[in-house]
């Protein structure tokens, strides 16, 4: 998944180095969107979410 993210990154970057700054913006925006989805499901993950396993003895 983090992969697809700075792919999406990586493409907004040459969209805005080719000039099309709209498009670009939209990519920046679907990798915010892909960010946060990401953030959320590892978040809510039932092996490692809401978890902290370096502070439990």
């Amino acid at each position: 998944m983090m992969a697809g993210i700075f792919a999406v990154l990586l493409t907004a970057f040459l969209l805005n180095v080719a000039g099309l700054g709209r498009l670009a913006v939209a990519c920046v925006l679907v990798c915010l969107a892909l960010s946060v989805g990401l953030f959320l499901w590892e978040i809510h993950s039932p092996e490692y979410g809401f978890r902290m396993p370096w502070l439990e003895f």
